[in-house]
């Protein structure tokens, strides 16, 4: 949908695609529709077939071995940390964003700008350099008009760099819209269901170490029960933990050092703010005390906190207590309808105690 409506537009049109399995005996992974997937194959015929009915080249880039080293390492190197990635997050900013858009060039392709189907929008703003006070333009991610689809939370982290060549086609649209209008143009993905998973296997097949068995235990140290591997468990994970109980248990911590699941109650998995760095800011070049809009996930609707810088990241204060605050995953600001920035959280600041 975003080449036809960049042709309609009147633009010259490039397909590509950036091929990222490659078979592994370790990767187990049913045919499923997901971004990691054996059915990859299927996807790039399919695609092929979209190019030809929009009479586009199309060209399919290799990016394997440079997922694996951005993307599945970073994976295995998080969990093994007793930290919960987000895999899409950086793939987008590095990969998708940047390998690809390297290797599409290296290739000889030549091109102005980069399109994707992602549903984000993206807009300039004119602010005040913190370094030497002149004006400076900046480009900022807006929220889509289909609130329910929108991706800016996975497009944080995008440099000004990235920005700059980016077109989002789908942005203005709703996902409705956009399948009435693939199926006016006789698109034959027009009833496509929607990707929603990273890998369509067990994210087991991807860590790939033996389990190592350990025990779950309370806040106070006390043995509940045992585990196979405290990288199989999530934070606020409630079932599967095989332990009796007078009241249900969740997930708290993971010790990566001590080969520990930590549980408690569920008033216990209650944060009143975080501790986040490795922060990517687009509205200015460093953050101001501000208050906010923040995700602590992406399905999450957004809730208002106070932002605080703190040396090299920020503290974020919720204005009122969430659950399940996981390190590794990401924190994005808004503003409005405007991505101010975000950062990867390092440490829940409890609720309890």
């Amino acid at each position: 949908m975003a080449a036809l409506l960049l042709k309609q537009a009147g633009h010259e049109v490039v397909g590509i695609t950036m091929s990222i399995w490659k078979d592994n005996p370790q990767f187990k992974a049913c045919a499923g529709d997901a971004c990691f997937s054996p059915d990859e194959k299927k996807d790039i015929a399919q695609a092929q077939e979209l190019a030809d009915i929009l009479e586009i080249p199309y060209h399919v880039l290799d990016c394997a071995d440079q997922y694996q080293k951005i993307v599945l390492d970073y994976f295995k190197s998080e969990y093994l940390a007793g930290r919960t990635p987000n895999p899409c997050v950086f793939c987008n900013s590095q990969v998708k964003f940047g390998t690809l858009i390297e290797l599409a060039r290296a290739s000889g392709l030549v091109f102005d700008q980069f399109a994707t189907g992602h549903y984000s929008n993206l807009t300039s703003v004119v602010t005040l350099s913190e370094s030497n006070k002149h004006e400076v333009r900046r480009y900022v991610l807006k929220k889509a008009a289909d609130i329910q689809k929108d991706q800016t939370y996975f497009l944080y982290r995008l440099k000004q760099e990235q920005l700059a060549q980016v077109i989002f086609p789908l942005g203005g649209l709703t996902k409705t819209e956009v399948r009435k209008i693939a199926k006016d143009n006789n698109l034959p993905v027009s009833a496509k269901p929607d990707s929603q998973d990273f890998y369509s296997g067990d994210y087991n097949d991807l860590i790939g170490i033996p389990d190592k068995p350990g025990n779950i235990v309370d806040t106070q140290g006390k043995v509940l029960g045992t585990h196979n591997g405290y990288w199989h468990y999530t934070i606020g994970q409630r079932k599967g933990l095989g332990i009796a109980a007078e009241s249900p248990l969740y997930v708290l911590e993971l010790d990566a050092c001590k080969n520990e699941v930590i549980v408690g109650c569920e008033a216990e998995t209650l944060c009143s703010g975080l501790i986040a760095d490795d922060l990517n800011w687009l509205i200015s070049e460093q953050p101001e005390k501000m208050s906010a809009m923040v995700k602590i996930r992406s399905a999450q609707k957004e809730f208002p906190a106070e932002i605080i810088p703190k040396n090299n990241g920020i503290e974020v204060k919720f204005a009122s207590p969430q659950k399940a605050v996981t390190k590794g995953q990401s924190v994005v600001v808004y503003q409005g309808d405007y991505v101010a920035g975000g950062g990867v959280i390092t440490t829940p600041l409890s609720a309890v105690g």
